[in-house]
């Protein structure tokens, strides 16, 4: 034994037979492998992004992957576990969103993530796109605004389940009854300040406070995985309505929306395709009664987003569309009179309306099998019409397998959708995998909603990386900022959560992704071919999508540049507290 102990590693390795790396035949082994995964990795939907990458973009990429292991050995420490302790959670990176949050607004990556132009946001729902801070004090400084309730707001568990709205009335409003109390009557209107000041807990403070826990998923809500994706789903609809009713009068419609221009703008995103259900009525500036149809409020969208366009602020912004959305889970004529609409509205605001889906829970609503008929009327009326509604639809966000829910990928795919919303489960399905590249649809990805709304566990295992790798095209999106805890309506979050989350992206990666999200927007109507020609074409086109797509490479390029500047020597990395 005493010799045993005596013996080195090396010696002891050599006596017993065990080869050197350096050995001839590992040697062989290893480059075999290596050249396994780099011709795995030239399956990759980034390939040609990163095969084209200047010098300049090389280097900057090389800095990120540097600032992002320093990073996982300085951020994500045993101090900042132990801090979490009392919640039973381990700490790494790209761990649970609401967990990860503030630690990541902390970070050099995040500062690196906040200047990345993002190219466009495909994949957002209206209402959710709210700095619900902002509207709240907009709210209570504009004269007229009430809040009403289905039942009394006396009780801890009525504060936490029942309904309730804002509005607009000078005429209705009772500011002598509290709908705190259980004297308060259903669907009375109280003036919002006075319903803020009167707040049993807190006050003004306890109410805006009230509202954001009704308005967003907690932290709480969020982890809560146990009680499975429909659980979370209720409070997550229950959300709309209110947000909803909060911006949908004229005053505060008009500043929310140069406010949400102006975010995303400042985030790096310089266009939108925005979706809303049409589902909680409009107000004009100082109208006792809702509008009759949703005419107005698509006017003074789109007077909006043009006052800033025309800004010095808003230069650089490219504009916005919108994707008109019927909930899924209305009946045959509720869905075929949403249709009617956004033919209606298509006609009237050629420019603004730039497709048509469904939303609303998968699991729950009609599959788009159930819908075909609608949806086949409605493509005989656009023809009728004389206008071209392309769909985008929602699909594949289940964590079912081969039941109706899943298989509206098949319906997606089949009825000539040009992006896929969400597309979680797509992985799952080969031979639809080989058609969506075939046929050029662009899968709207949201990792930070699909985790929140319990798809996942974290980004980490997310499906996302296997679509990446099989070439897939995909282009990150936000989906509900405002429910989902974001608090902002950009992208940077969800940015963040894939480069931290995903060894095999990188920033290389990150701008294929921003590089898509420019190829599949919408600027401007086309037919199929029209838009496919386009979308292959990319750079080499003629039309508004080559211009985008030129302006983009020369904000990345500068952005790269910017990287290597600050970044490029004596990289300072310290611990957060």
């Amino acid at each position: 034994m005493a010799s045993e102990a005596a013996v080195t590693d090396d010696n002891w390795e050599q006596e017993e037979g065990v080869p050197s790396l350096s050995d001839p035949f590992i040697q062989k082994y290893l480059a075999g492998r290596d050249a396994l995964v780099e011709q795995e990795k030239k399956q990759r939907s980034d390939r040609a992004f990163r095969e084209n990458l200047s010098p300049m973009a090389s280097e900057a990429c090389a800095i990120v992957d540097q600032i992002r292991f320093e990073e996982q050995q300085t951020l994500w420490t045993k101090e900042y576990e132990d801090s979490l302790a009392s919640q039973h959670v381990d700490v790494f990176p790209g761990m649970m969103f609401s967990l990860a949050k503030s630690r990541m607004e902390k970070s050099k990556l995040w500062q690196i993530i906040k200047r990345m132009p993002k190219g466009t946001l495909l994949h957002c729902h209206l209402e959710a796109m709210v700095d619900l801070d902002w509207a709240l004090e907009e709210a209570l400084a504009t004269d007229g605004v009430c809040i009403r309730s289905d039942h009394p707001l006396s009780s801890p568990a009525a504060l936490l389940k029942t309904g309730f709205s804002f509005t607009y009335s000078k005429t209705k409003a009772k500011d002598d009854i509290s709908i705190w109390s259980d004297q308060y009557v259903s669907d009375t209107l109280i003036p919002i300040t006075a319903a803020a000041e009167s707040f049993r807990d807190g006050g003004r403070e306890g109410f805006i406070e009230w509202i954001r826990s009704r308005c967003t998923i907690t932290p709480e809500e969020h982890l809560a995985h146990h009680q499975g994706p429909n659980e979370v789903w209720r409070k997550f609809i229950s959300c709309f309505p209110i947000l909803g009713s909060l911006i949908f009068y004229e005053p505060i419609f008009r500043k929310f929306m140069r406010k949400m221009c102006k975010q995303l703008l400042d985030d790096g995103v310089h266009y939108v395709d925005m979706r809303a259900a049409f589902y909680t009525p409009y107000r004009c500036l100082g109208q006792e009664e809702f509008d009759d149809g949703f005419i107005n409020m698509l006017d003074h969208m789109e007077d909006e987003i043009e006052l800033f366009k025309d800004s010095a602020e808003g230069r650089d912004f490219w504009g916005g569309r919108m994707i008109w959305t019927t909930v899924r889970s209305f009946d045959k004529r509720r869905v075929i009179e949403s249709m009617k609409q956004c033919i209606e509205m298509k006609l009237e605001f050629p420019d603004l309306i730039a497709g048509y889906d469904v939303v609303g829970q998968e699991d729950l609503g009609r599959p788009l099998q159930d819908l075909a008929p609608e949806l086949f009327w409605f493509r005989k009326k656009c023809a009728e019409a004389g206008v071209d509604i392309p769909f985008f639809f929602h699909a594949g966000e289940t964590l079912g397998d081969g039941d109706s829910v899943d298989e509206n990928l098949f319906d997606a795919i089949v009825l000539g959708t040009r992006r896929i919303g969400h597309g979680f489960s797509l992985y799952k399905h080969p031979l639809l995998i080989d058609m969506v590249k075939e046929k050029k649809i662009l899968i709207e990805s949201c990792p930070v909603s699909n985790e929140v709304l319990r798809l996942c566990g974290s980004v980490m295992s997310h499906p996302l990386p296997a679509l990446l790798a099989r070439g897939v095209p995909v282009a990150l999106c936000n989906d509900d900022p405002t429910i989902l805890g974001q608090g902002v309506s950009g992208m940077s979050h969800d940015f963040w959560q894939a480069l931290q989350g995903w060894e095999n992206l990188g920033l290389a990666g990150l701008g294929s992704l921003a590089e898509n999200s420019v190829r599949w927007a919408s600027f401007g109507d086309a037919g199929s071919k029209e838009w496919l020609q386009d979308v292959r074409d990319g750079t080499m086109g003629k039309g508004i999508r080559a211009k985008r797509l030129k302006e983009w490479i020369s904000k990345w390029e500068k952005f790269c540049a910017w990287i290597v500047d600050e970044y490029g020597v004596d990289v300072n990395l310290e611990a957060v507290d």
